[in-house]
């Protein structure tokens, strides 16, 4: 007999009873995809006492019945990564570790695991590399073996045999993308085996009280690879953003159901593994360069870090018919906006210029607090004078060029004074009573004309 199959969509798991060319519930193309469907459990006796045939049944408890313990949370050894895990990791979760290939994923988990073993048990499978290539490696980091258990294995069945026989408190998973279930026939790494082992992994967390810190790939465009339902099924997913090349590796917290999202730590990537950045905005702002135009700080909140970046313009005249916009560690989007706002409402004409922004140090600026420095680096660079060195800008710049105020104010003035600045423009209404640090001087606009008349 012909084993059924079933469909459904990778990017948000809808089932299909065939397959169609366009997903009915998101409307992606080309994302159904075929998997033969599980046989159900037969169930060989009535409900007895509560059981199946042995097998227990969770019932409902009340909320005020369930306990809690101190002992919910644990360090890891790696202050950013407990602050981005939100105070530390938690017994019992599945967090999921993305990022680009060599950024540093592999190196921080091991490194993590030095302090770990102090008081767990720890067992870390690769399906990349044998024991011996990890334990060249975890001799480069300096890792102590001390209660630190290595598996080679990809095969999901051996993995989870392994578990229950070693009984560990943290399991280290590298990567999902080369695990395999046997009960499903595609290849390691597809669509079908990456949900099917995060199920696994998921369940054993759960039902085994085991700490899974799950390392994944990423595919071209920069999202994990694999069916965005996996990001669905973990507790926590850490980003490792920057670049290769460069020093300083952004761990962001883009799902945490135990602390608060869009949360960063900075890392530093030396000889001897990562190394902890624990003033980031004093990092971002080294080597910036004084009495230059085309330059600008701002503060804005990962998470419920108040972070300092410098942000760079280049305005100059361009010989082509289309002048080229480039952004980068800032919204493109965002960024053509601001300049098409500094053309209308500031009367500046960079229309014709080819426009470049860089932010510093490999952050990626999101919020729209960062938008009144971004205008004010494209300014300082179209008219070639620079802003002062002592002044950071924070604000948001509407399509009028009206400057709307920013959260967390009085957080970011205080990280501005902290770091030696001495002036701070920030729109003129702000929502609240605002504490102004000692020291710090405030120049309120209302918008961009007053702002680059009061600098410029």
């Amino acid at each position: 007999m012909k084993a059924k199959t079933l469909f459904y969509c990778t990017d948000c798991g809808n089932e299909l009873p065939k397959w169609a060319g366009q997903c009915p519930a998101c409307k992606a193309w080309n994302t159904i995809v075929e998997q033969p469907a599980e046989k159900p459990a037969k169930r060989s006796g009535p409900v007895k006492g509560g059981s199946v045939t042995g097998v227990a049944i969770n019932r409902p408890r009340p909320m005020k019945d369930i306990e809690t313990t101190d002992e919910l949370r644990f360090a890891t050894g790696m202050g950013e990564l407990d602050r981005v895990l939100g105070g530390g990791a938690v017994k019992g979760s599945l967090v999921l570790v993305g990022g680009a290939p060599g950024i540093g994923k592999s190196t921080l988990m091991l490194q993590i695991c030095d302090s770990l073993c102090r008081f767990a048990k720890v067992l870390y499978v690769s399906g990349e590399e044998s024991e011996r290539q990890i334990k060249l490696r975890a001799e480069r980091l300096k890792v102590r073996g001390e209660g630190l258990y290595l598996l080679a294995e990809t095969n999901l069945e051996n993995l989870v045999d392994a578990v229950h026989q070693l009984q560990p408190d943290v399991l280290i998973v590298d990567s999902i993308q080369t695990l395999y279930h046997g009960d499903v026939t595609s290849a390691p790494g597809s669509v079908s085996q990456v949900k099917e082992c995060t199920l696994t992994l998921m369940q054993l967390a759960k039902g085994e009280n085991i700490t899974v810190f799950v390392i994944g790939h990423v595919n071209k465009e920069g999202s994990i690879a694999g069916p965005k339902v996996l990001e669905h099924m973990v507790d926590c997913v850490l980003y490792f953003e920057g670049e290769r090349h460069m020093a300083y590796r952004i761990l962001r917290a883009a799902k945490n159901r135990f602390g608060a999202t869009n949360e960063i730590g900075v890392f530093e990537m030396e000889d001897g593994g990562l190394t902890e950045v624990p003033n980031p905005s004093e990092a971002m702002l080294a080597g910036r360069p004084t009495d230059a135009p085309g330059t600008c700080v701002t503060c804005v909140m990962e998470g419920v870090r108040p972070v300092l970046a410098e942000i760079q313009a280049l305005v100059v005249p361009s010989s082509l018919s289309n002048p080229r916009r480039v952004s980068n560690g800032f919204d493109q989007s965002r960024s053509m906006l601001l300049q098409a706002v500094l053309e209308k409402r500031g009367g500046l004409m960079v229309g014709s210029c080819d426009a470049y922004l860089n932010v510093i140090g490999g952050l990626y600026l999101e919020e729209p607090a960062a938008d009144l420095a971004a205008v004010l680096a494209l300014a300082s660079s179209f008219r070639d004078r620079p802003v002062p060195n002592d002044l950071a800008a924070i604000g948001e710049v509407g399509l009028t060029g009206e400057l709307r105020a920013a959260s967390a104010l009085g957080q970011r003035l205080a990280e501005v004074k902290r770091l030696g600045f001495t002036k701070c423009m920030i729109p003129k209404r702000t929502q609240g009573k605002l504490a102004v640090p000692e020291g710090l001087e405030l120049i309120r606009v209302s918008n961009i004309r007053e702002a680059m008349a009061a600098l410029l």
